[in-house]
């Protein structure tokens, strides 16, 4: 934005301190001289005989008033100016940072020093932003990419397939369309996770009371085949607790879940889910057996595209890496919270808090 030129911050306190300083003085002058002038008689004989008269005290002390003055004015110019400069000194560092993010560089910090005072708050505060702005850059730089990388692999795949079908006249028809129609379903399955992944964030839904039990009971309800042909145990209970948000979402929400305990568990596995009121929220749980999951893979399963390769299958319910990231998502604009623990006999415990329905 072009802005007419203008005086600096630091002038202006400049002008401000020696002008408040200049004021103050002279009216320290004035106060003197009219409290000793107003003791001394006005005539020729003075005070007892021997003290000068008031027009005498006025013309001597003038001139040592205005030599004060044009002294506490320089003091005040340059005392102001070092001042200013050393006040703004914090400022000028948070505007340094500020143009190098503007240019691309999120990785710079301030690290103000020194007590807590405005100024350091501020800076504190821009680090922080900093911080989450490089994250959340980092995180969508890492989203593209992956998101490149698995809607390239069904494109890949398909131009194999008709590559090998335009080589082969042999090649069975049939089989063609199957496997073409299997990779043309995950590629819509990505493009659908990554658009719901994308407007889950951004609050734009309706708020209204939802009852969790029932969510969780209908989504039990919808994977209840898929438990049945893995030989899944499936156990919903708990009390009924209501929360306030996005039916479609939250029903989301269970829906992953579940089917994420069912997909990644063993045979003749359990998968538990729980409801339950708190004081001041709504808590969902979902628990699974299976394999023992690595400490240091936990943390990252909420990250698009992450399933860990303890996790990883390679059946028709592999999904496409987005199950526990939409989760996260969603539970995120519920202003909720996703905690996720491995258990220690193996599977994941996945917690989801959201603010009670009043």
């Amino acid at each position: 934005m072009n802005r007419r030129p203008g005086l600096s911050a630091r002038l202006k306190l400049t002008i401000s301190y020696a002008a408040f300083l200049v004021l103050a003085g002279a009216v320290l002058l004035a106060v003197v001289q009219v409290s000793l002038l107003r003791y001394v008689p006005d005539n020729d004989q003075g005070l007892l005989g021997i003290s000068p008269n008031r027009y005498l005290l006025t013309h001597t002390f003038a001139p040592a008033a205005a030599t004060a003055l044009g002294f506490l004015l320089v003091f005040g110019v340059l005392g102001g100016w070092l001042l200013a400069g050393r006040m703004l000194a914090p400022l000028t560092r948070i505007a340094d940072a500020a143009r190098l993010a503007a240019h691309g560089s999120l990785s710079h910090r301030i690290r103000l020093t020194g007590p807590a005072d405005e100024f350091r708050e501020l800076a504190d505060v821009f680090d922080t932003m900093l911080e989450r702005l490089e994250s959340q850059v980092g995180e969508q730089q890492r989203f593209a990419a992956n998101a490149s990388h698995e809607l390239r692999t069904p494109l890949a795949v398909s131009q194999a397939i008709l590559d090998v079908a335009g080589k082969d006249p042999a090649y069975d028809r049939d089989r063609l369309v199957d496997r073409l129609r299997e990779v043309n379903t995950r590629a819509i399955d990505v493009t659908e996770a990554l658009l719901l992944l994308s407007r889950s964030d951004r609050r734009h839904f309706t708020h209204e009371p939802v009852d969790l039990s029932l969510v969780a009971e209908e989504a039990a309800e919808t994977l209840l085949p898929l438990a049945e042909q893995r030989g899944i145990t499936l156990d919903v209970g708990g009390e009924q607790v209501h929360a306030s948000g996005s039916a479609a979402l939250l029903l989301r929400v269970v829906t992953n879940l579940v089917q994420n305990a069912i997909v990644h568990n063993v045979p003749d596995g359990k998968v538990t889910v729980h409801t339950e009121r708190r004081r001041y929220a709504s808590v969902l749980r979902v628990e699974n057996t299976g394999r023992p999951l690595p400490a240091e893979l936990v943390p990252t399963l909420t990250e698009p595209f992450q399933r860990g390769t303890s996790r990883t299958r390679s059946d028709e319910h592999d999904g496409v890496g987005l199950g526990l990231a939409i989760v996260h998502s969603i539970v995120r604009a519920h202003d909720g919270m996703l905690e996720l623990a491995a258990r220690e006999g193996g599977g994941l415990l996945a917690t989801v808090r959201l603010p009670a329905q009043r």
